[in-house]
C-alpha cells in the first residue's frame, strides 16, 4: 500500500457496498472519509481498515442536511485534497401506491436525489479550483424503470440519474469525471436476502450467482477511477451473469 496525499469521501458508508468501497480505496492508499447516519456503526469498518494499515476518518452524517454534507466534504478536503466523492445513499423502499404516503415519497427523494445533488455540488466546489476530481453516484435498476411498489424509490433514482447526467455534461469538459453506476441486480445484503426469502421462499437464496457481492461493486468503482480521461464512462451498468434483464 502506497499512501496517497488524497481523500475519498464515501457518503452512505453502510455495512455492505459502502464498506467495501471504503476498504478498496483505503487499500489503494487513499485516506477514506466515511459517513453514515449513525457513525457508531462504522467502528468495525474503522478497525478492519486500520488493522490492514489503511487510513479512515469515520463520521456521523445525515446526507439530507446540507450543512453536515458541506462540513464533511470540507473536512475531508482539509485533511488532504478531495479527489473522489462517492454518493452511495440507498433509500430503497417498497410500498403499494395507495400506501405511499407524502412523507415517504418526500423522504426517499431527499435521501436518494436531493442529497446526491448537494453532495455533487459541494464536491465540485472543492474540485473545480484544482481542475480535477471524480464524483460518482450509485444507481439501481430503478434508475431506468419504475417497478410495482417503487414509485418513491424510482422517482428519486430517476432524478439522481438526471442530476448526474447534467453534472457530467457541465463538469467533464473541466476535467471532473462524473459517473453513474447502475447496479441492475440484488446485492448480497441481509435486507435483500430477507426480502427474497419473503417473496419467493428460501429456495430463492440457493443460487449465489443471482446476487452481486458488494466487493464487486467496489471493484467497478475502482475501474471507473482508473479510466484515462481520453475514455471516460458516464454510465456503467453491472449485473451478475445469471441476472435476467
Amino acid at each position: 500500500m502506497t499512501p496517497r496525499n488524497a481523500t475519498v469521501a464515501v457518503i452512505g458508508a453502510g455495512d455492505y457496498i459502502g464498506a467495501e468501497i471504503a476498504k478498496k480505496f483505503a487499500s489503494e492508499g487513499f485516506t477514506v472519509f466515511a459517513g453514515r447516519r449513525n457513525g457508531d456503526k462504522l467502528a468495525p469498518l474503522v478497525a478492519e481498515i486500520e488493522a490492514a494499515g489503511g487510513r479512515i476518518v469515520a463520521r456521523s452524517l445525515d446526507a439530507r442536511k446540507e450543512d453536515e454534507v458541506t462540513a464533511f466534504l470540507n473536512d475531508a478536503d482539509a485533511h488532504a485534497p478531495l479527489e473522489v466523492t462517492i454518493f452511495n445513499v440507498g433509500a430503497n423502499v417498497n410500498f403499494p401506491i395507495l400506501e405511499t404516503t407524502d412523507r415517504v415519497f418526500r423522504k426517499v427523494w431527499e435521501m436518494a436525489c436531493w442529497a446526491g445533488f448537494v453532495s455533487g455540488r459541494e464536491s465540485a466546489r472543492l474540485m473545480l479550483p484544482r481542475g480535477q476530481g471524480k464524483i460518482f453516484f450509485t444507481g439501481a435498476t430503478a434508475s431506468l424503470r419504475g417497478g410495482s411498489g417503487y414509485a418513491a424509490f424510482a422517482s428519486a433514482k430517476f432524478g439522481l440519474r438526471a442530476v448526474a447526467q447534467a453534472m457530467a455534461r457541465e463538469l467533464m469538459p473541466k476535467n471532473i469525471h462524473v459517473a453513474h453506476l447502475i447496479i441492475d441486480s440484488g446485492v448480497d445484503t441481509a435486507w435483500v436476502r430477507e426480502r427474497r426469502e419473503q417473496l419467493w421462499g428460501k429456495e430463492a437464496l440457493d443460487n449465489p450467482d443471482l446476487l452481486m457481492p458488494p466487493a464487486s461493486v467496489a471493484g467497478a468503482y475502482w475501474q471507473l477511477y482508473q479510466q484515462p480521461k481520453s475514455a471516460w464512462t458516464f454510465e456503467m451498468e453491472i449485473r451478475p451473469f445469471g441476472e435476467k434483464w
